[in-house]
Parts: structure tokens; sequence; C-alpha cells
């Protein structure tokens, strides 16, 4: 068996390439990277590494040649991904790979995110290719709020958009793990998961469970999308990704991160990981 796995260098990449190896040999794995000088890493772990370019359909074909397995870890680069993510699709078409499993976004055909677009430009792409597929629609990272706790500790406030929209996010462990069981298990074909936490929350919790735990008392400041972003960029984020955070905020204030069809709970066989955790871990 041979699972090739794009972006293996990355926050998820990583993490599943240590799902796989606690479920499958390393050598029954194959890393797709696009950055020769991270490849030490991955080969000293006995895991075969190959070079390949989302915008290069040649090197995409030559990298996935005896692929049976192929997980797609949806490019980095907003704007560009539907493109490249098709490069990847036909790639794999012309490899003759058994089975394309892909990481899209939670609810990708009716989201309100902008980010939905190009997920769902992605899934149709994926219908119509003629590959047995299996769509992992990931819900919001625990981490995109728990990552900024210590800074939020400073000033005693959390900052957002959520207004008090309910937030069923998972810990990337989780999301990773559940992509190494279908990778490694048989019955996903042609299927698509909605995965999200078992317990959602709202921003004003998560301000509650910090102070809990450091017993500052820290709040949840809400904010307009506008305002959100301008502070953001104020702070020194990057213009694109402070549209992307202010307009996911605003997007959960109407819902669009919250699911309870406990789908991801039953892919892993136990209860997604508690916020309590996720928060215990940012603010180490």
């Amino acid at each position: 068996m041979s699972i090739v796995v794009t972006g293996a260098t990355g926050k998820l990449g990583q993490l599943v390439i240590q799902a796989l190896l606690k479920r499958t040999s390393a050598s029954n794995i194959v890393a797709i990277i696009r950055n020769a000088d991270k490849a030490a890493q991955l080969a000293a772990l006995g895991i075969e590494v190959r070079l390949a370019n989302y915008d290069d359909i040649e090197s995409l074909y030559t990298a996935l040649v005896g692929a049976e397995k192929l997980l797609l870890i949806s490019s980095s680069e907003v704007g560009k991904r539907a493109v490249q993510h098709f490069n990847v699709i036909e790639a794999a078409r012309q490899a003759d790979v058994k089975h394309f499993v892909y990481t899209s976004l939670l609810h990708a055909d009716r989201s309100p995110l902008a980010l939905a677009e190009e997920h769902w430009l992605t899934e149709q792409a994926l219908f119509k290719s003629g590959l047995t597929y299996t769509i992992l629609r990931n819900g919001w990272y625990t981490e995109n709020y728990t990552s900024g706790l210590k800074s939020a500790l400073s000033q005693n406030v959390i900052i957002g958009a959520t207004d008090e929209g309910q937030i069923s996010s998972a810990s990337r462990q989780d999301y990773a793990e559940a992509a190494a069981i279908v990778l490694t298990t048989f019955a996903h074909e042609n299927k698509v998961y909605e995965l999200a936490g078992d317990k959602a929350y709202t921003l004003t919790e998560l301000a509650c469970e910090a102070s809990r735990q450091t017993g500052q008392n820290i709040v949840y400041f809400n904010m307009t999308e506008h305002d959100y972003r301008e502070k953001l960029i104020n702070m020194g984020t990057e213009p694109a990704v402070a549209n992307l955070l202010s307009n996911s905020d605003a997007g959960a204030a109407s819902g669009a991160l919250f699911d309870d069809s406990g789908c991801l709970r039953q892919l892993l066989g136990r209860d997604t990981t508690p916020l309590s955790d996720c928060v215990r871990q940012g603010l180490l």
C-alpha cells in the first residue's frame, strides 16, 4: 500500500504523518514537499520523500506514480488554491491514483465563508474527475483561537467578531488522526464527511475557560467585522489574512462554524479533544 501525503511538512501534514506511522509502516508512506531542505526529517523516519509543486502538473504526476491513496492537504495559497488543486486532481487522474482524499471546509457547499469557494470548486472538480474520492470537510481548528491566548493574557481580553456564534472546532490532532484513519481503512469511498468538534462554544466561553485556568479575569470583546479587520491590520496582520480572519469570525456569528453531526467522533471512535485541553496547551 502506497499512501502519498501532500504538504507533509506543514502543521497538519506533520500530524498526519505521525498518525499514519502509528497505523502503518513508514515504507508505505510517501511525502510530497516543495522544499528539499525539509526532506531530512522525513527521510530519517524511513519515509520516501518526493518533490513537487502545485503549479507544475508534470512534477505532480511524477510524484504520484505508483500511489494507491493520496491525501491532498489543501494549499495555503488562498486565491490560487482552486487552480493548484485542479492540477493535483489531473495529475492523480493521469497517474491512476486509486483513492483521492481531500481536506475541504465544513459545509463547503453552502458555507458563507469566503474560504469556501475554492474548496467547493475543488470538490466539484473531484466529483467530475472519475476518481474515487473522500472529502474531509474539516471544521475550524481550535488552535486558530488558542494560539493567541498568551497575547490575550497581556491585555486580559480576547477580541473577535463572532458575537455569540457557536464554534464547533476540534484540535488539529483530531483532524489529522481522522485523515490517517480514512487512509488506512476501507468503506470511505465516494463519501463526504462533515468533521467538527463534539461540544460547541462561544468566544465568551473560551474567555471564561482561559480565566479559569489562569486565575485572570479575561473577557471577550466583540467587534464588527470591519473594525476587527482594521484592528488586526493595525496589529501587524497581513491584509489578506486579516480579511480571512474577520470574514470567518463574521461567518461564525451566523452559525457557519457550527456542526453537531458527531461525524468526527464516529470516525475517531472517541470524543474529540475538549476545549479545556486545547486552552491548556495554548497557554504553555
